[in-house]
């Protein structure tokens, strides 16, 4: 006889149910959310499972991979797709009902996998995310401080990252108040910007040691940063049998709402991975002197920007599973074809 497991995971504790392939609940008990834990109690049961689901979350990736080496068929499940079942069927909305609602989904085969990241993916992705936290930060104190001097008319002005520093003490000099509250946060300013460095020259290094990165930077404004955003969303390009489809797992194809008598095409759905969308979309204004412009012609600038930049995730697929570079085909105002 088969089984199925739903786990309800938080911080602390996971919610398990065990249910047979009749739908009768076998166990449902809580236990702490660490793998060895959750591997202790399924063991212990001394059954076969043919299918083990777990909501995707920030906890999930670990435990996928850890209950995967443990041989157990984990299934990492998306969100809101789950959520829309359980909401469904639930009155009353606990971790133990969860539970047992996701184990049913794992009998009945009612549930949507997602991809879960290899550990390298998932380095490049910290990697990443950590850079663009620290120039995020940057920006705003830089602009708080701008904005804060303004109020006594101290204009700081058009100055170049290596000149802000020189440029806010020489703007507080005769302001002894000002200058001894501007100074903490030029402190700050200084030892970010150095970090920031640090880890942009992380960044450069690994692209530079990987051939995929590589590769798709010989397609225009497809720098270091946005290689390496492409290489660890999609992390596995086999996974997408056909290229198209990569712009809509970034969110950059159209809506569409049918129903009866009304159907029509919405604004792009914005699902999938934020910071690669926003990446393709910058790297997307190289491109709009040839291909986009025909676009912009019709449709204006913004949505030709967006349709290159679904057209440059679809051709990016498709040079990493060809192993081929970029090249531009005999019309020079026409993007290669893409199969």
């Amino acid at each position: 006889m088969e089984h199925f497991v739903g786990l309800d995971v938080s911080v602390k504790a996971t919610s398990v149910c065990v249910v047979d392939d009749g739908g009768k609940v076998i166990l449902e008990q809580k236990v702490l959310t660490e793998p060895a834990d959750i591997i202790a109690l399924l063991t212990s049961l001394d059954v076969s499972f043919c299918r083990i689901g777990i909501e995707a979350g920030p906890l999930s990736q670990w435990l996928v991979n850890v209950l995967t080496a443990a041989d157990l068929p984990v299934i990492c499940v998306e969100t809101r797709h789950m959520k829309a079942l359980l909401t469904a069927q639930q009155i009353n909305k606990t971790d133990r009902n969860d539970a047992r609602g996701i184990a049913q989904m794992m009998r009945v085969g009612l549930f949507e996998p997602v991809h879960v990241k290899t550990l390298v993916a998932q380095k490049q992705r910290m990697l990443l995310t950590s850079r663009k936290l620290l120039q995020r930060k940057l920006l705003d104190l830089e602009c708080e401080l701008r904005g804060t001097l303004r109020n006594f008319g101290l204009k700081v002005g058009v100055v170049s990252g290596f000149r802000y520093e020189a440029r806010v003490r020489e703007l507080v000099a005769g302001f002894p108040g000002l200058a001894a509250i501007a100074e903490p946060l030029l402190s700050v300013r200084r030892v970010m910007r150095q970090q920031f460095a640090v880890l942009h020259k992380m960044l450069l290094d690994v692209v530079r040691g990987d051939p995929v990165c590589r590769r798709l930077m010989t397609a225009p404004g497809v720098g270091a940063v946005v290689a390496l955003t492409y290489r660890a969303t999609v992390d596995q390009p086999q996974r997408f049998v056909h290229s198209r489809a990569v712009g809509a797992h970034v969110g950059l194809t159209p809506k569409r709402y049918q129903s009866g008598e009304t159907d029509y095409d919405g604004g792009v759905s914005k699902c999938g991975d934020a910071l690669l969308r926003t990446m393709l979309y910058e790297a997307a204004h190289s491109w709009l002197k040839a291909w986009g412009v025909r676009v912009a012609q019709r449709r204006g600038m913004r949505r030709a920007i967006v349709a290159v930049a679904r057209r440059l995730a679809v051709v990016l697929h498709r040079m990493w599973v060809d192993g081929s570079e970029f090249r531009w085909s005999k019309d020079s105002t026409a993007l290669p074809a893409i199969a």
